[in-house]
């Protein structure tokens, strides 16, 4: 089996240091350290268990894989496009960067990296679910709210992804990025009958 390897774009980038919000905002360049974006509010080498990991009680202390959230432009616009909405900004998601460049962004597999021109790298931990946090903030914006409930199901594969920083160092609006995608196969446990 082999590695697939794409080149993408950074056309955008954010932090998320604003108090009481998850909505970011625009910066031309990011330090990734150990624990996420520096200055971050979801930078931390842990974080609590919450309604994304069933599996250990709430509150519980895990390793923080959600350190970052990628996005692609053409998947915003399609959701807003299903929500004849004139755009929906990445920030808005609480999103720290957005890549152009890679078909299906939000599918990319979980291992895939993502080595930046500085030899920054992020490893992709998994699709990040449409939620009705970023539903809310669409809705306040157009004053419509049933954009907070409609968002979760037209955003569904389009959300873009969470990852978490295997290699430190700047990333800057207008660099590229080696997207390395590992060799893919099913798991035959999940083919029983």
């Amino acid at each position: 089996m082999s590695t697939t390897v794409f080149t993408a774009t950074v056309t955008w980038l954010a932090i998320g240091d604003q108090a009481g919000t998850f909505v970011t905002r625009p910066v031309p360049t990011v330090d990734l350290a150990w624990e996420g974006i520096v200055g971050d509010g979801h930078a931390g080498l842990t974080r609590t268990a919450d309604v994304r990991i069933p599996h250990y009680p709430r509150g519980s202390v895990v390793r923080n894989e959600r350190q970052v959230t990628v996005v692609a432009a053409d998947q915003l616009a399609d959701v807003a496009t299903t929500l004849a909405l004139p755009e929906i900004r990445p920030e808005w998601l609480g999103a720290n960067m957005m890549l152009h460049g890679i078909p299906h962004l939000t599918l990319l597999p979980p291992a895939t990296r993502l080595i930046f021109a500085s030899g920054a790298a992020l490893v992709v931990d998994w699709e990040n679910q449409p939620c009705t946090g970023p539903g809310g903030v669409i809705a306040q914006h157009y004053g419509d709210p049933s954009l907070r409930a409609r968002f979760v199901k037209a955003a569904r594969e389009k959300r873009g992804f969470t990852a978490w920083v295997e290699r430190t160092g700047l990333v800057q609006v207008g660099d590229t990025v080696q997207v390395v995608v590992p060799p893919q196969r099913p798991w035959p446990g999940a083919l029983r009958t």
